[in-house]
């Protein structure tokens, strides 16, 4: 996986410091290049007005003693208040404190009328209790009058690895922010949900940690983007034809027939080869006319799926877009399971096993992808924790790779890697839309393409997909959007 998408945890962020220090780069030298990143990121969207730098007790307050020198350098009106004694500060901090030579006041609600704007400096991303005190009177004070703030690291109050905010059942506060700054790397908090949302705009920002220090911290989480996926990505050779590049079949029900259709178009538009969906007699017609390249199959009876599975060039198979909750569709998916095909499992295959779950759980492998939203997951899994654990908890106990749908979908494999989805639109929110992301799946791990990343790519194609059509998306829309996307991805077919 590249370093270049790598999320850092807080741990993983302070040993990246303490790396770059060892190998000779001065903290004061980093807390520099900070500061001076967070007043660059300010210049560059605002002209000089009345600003006022709240800074905290340790490093961030640090930060914020220099975005407050080069501004009041470059002509800005600088107000620098600070939480706690000037002579508390240690270290680096302490440093920074000393180049500043304008008054230092006490952080008080107060210094926030009269609507400046504001570099939330308090606390960093490692904070472990909610604010409290003036920090948090602080904090209130800012969105109550809708200040635009800028924040160093996270907004204060947000926990940097989940994005949770703190003390949420007190319940715990943190500002809204409509530009953040990071360093070296962003943390999970800037891509999960509340903390990306509180971070507004995010810039990471070069301080001068070298990259080569990924390679002691070995980071097991990424945001998702073609550059971890871009290398296995399927495409058809000139030498193939239609079942080198894999056969799908999706499991059609008899009543919400739009579900299976949704998703065989789109694996159709991933790359598939083939497409066939196994579906009741009755409703023959229906998927028949839905897309003139789609085989369809009617099945009596479970035997007659049976069947089907027998053939090994049917190699992928998708179960439960529309499916139901009766015995049929669980009886189905063990026998697929059975079949030892891969197996993309969705919906109703999976809430057909709420009661039971360890009966499905204990036949998957990394054959498998599960595309669980919140409920399904729950229900199946019944784990707590932020998202990223409970996500990586539950491919560990399948062994299988689970997609945990929303806004902030996180990918994870049952060795620990766990890759966050940042490009979805609100859009996506929509009908439908979860069934065509199952038969992106599909459609590559049918050509191939290893599980792991092809969830991630499924995942990222159906968010660029989405935020291509833009405005009036419904789930129709996405299967058509995808070779656009495709196209953007990078070069032509392999000649050989």
């Amino acid at each position: 996986m590249t370093s270049g998408s790598a999320l850092l945890t807080v741990a993983q962020m302070y040993r990246a410091d303490a790396l770059a220090m060892a190998g000779g780069v001065p903290g004061t030298e980093l807390m520099e290049n900070a500061g001076a990143a967070v007043a660059r990121a300010i210049r560059a969207r605002w002209e000089p007005r009345p600003t006022v730098v709240l800074c905290g007790p340790g490093s961030n307050g640090g930060d914020g003693f220099v975005a407050a020198r080069l501004l009041g350098e470059a002509g800005w009106p600088v107000t620098l208040a600070l939480l706690g004694s000037r002579d508390a500060l240690k270290g680096d901090a302490a440093a920074a404190a000393a180049r500043w030579t304008g008054p230092v006041v006490a952080a008080a609600p107060a210094l926030l009328e009269g609507g400046p704007l504001v570099v939330d400096a308090l606390f960093g991303a490692g904070l472990s209790r909610p604010l409290e005190g003036v920090a948090r009177d602080l904090v209130q004070a800012m969105n109550a009058a809708g200040l635009t703030v800028v924040a160093v690291d996270v907004p204060s109050g947000v926990l940097g690895d989940t994005g949770a905010v703190l003390g949420d059942d007190d319940p715990g506060v943190a500002p809204q922010a409509a530009l953040t700054v990071t360093f070296f790397r962003a943390k999970p908090a800037h891509r999960l949900l509340p903390g990306r949302l509180l971070c507004g705009e995010t810039v990471v920002a070069d301080i001068g940690i070298p990259a080569a220090v990924l390679d002691e911290i070995r980071p097991r989480q990424w945001e998702n983007g073609p550059e971890l996926w871009r290398a296995a990505f399927p495409r058809p050779r000139l030498d193939a034809h239609k079942y080198a590049r894999g056969h799908a079949l999706v499991l059609g029900g008899g009543r919400m027939t739009g579900a299976a259709r949704l998703a065989a178009r789109a694996a159709l538009r991933a790359g598939a080869g083939l497409v066939s969906v196994a579906c009741p007699p009755e409703a023959f017609a229906i998927y028949a006319a839905a897309t003139a390249g789609l085989l369809v199959q009617p099945v009596e009876d479970d035997a007659a799926f049976a069947a089907l599975l027998k053939d090994p060039r049917r190699n992928a198979v998708l179960l439960g877009p529309g499916a139901g909750t009766g015995p049929a569709t669980r009886e189905r998916v063990l026998a697929a399971l059975a079949a030892e095909k891969a197996c993309v499992l969705d919906a109703d295959a999976l809430n057909v096993f709420e009661d039971t779950p360890d009966d499905l759980l204990d036949r998957l492998d990394e054959r498998c992808v599960l595309t669980p939203h919140e409920g399904e997951f729950t229900r199946l899994f019944g784990l707590s924790g932020d998202k990223v654990t409970r996500a990586r908890a539950a491919a560990a106990r399948c062994g299988a790779m689970v997609v945990l749908k929303g806004p902030d979908t996180v990918i994870a494999s049952p060795d620990g890697r766990a890759v966050i989805n940042a490009n979805a639109p609100p859009t996506l929110a929509t009908a439908g839309s979860g069934d065509v992301l199952a038969g992106l799946v599909l459609g590559l791990v049918a050509q191939g393409m290893e599980t792991f990343h092809a969830a991630c790519a499924a995942v990222w194609l159906h968010g660029e997909a989405a935020a291509a059509f833009g405005p009036g998306l419904i789930a129709d829309d996405l299967p058509d959007a995808v070779p656009a996307v495709l196209r953007r991805l990078d070069g032509p077919a392999d000649p050989a």
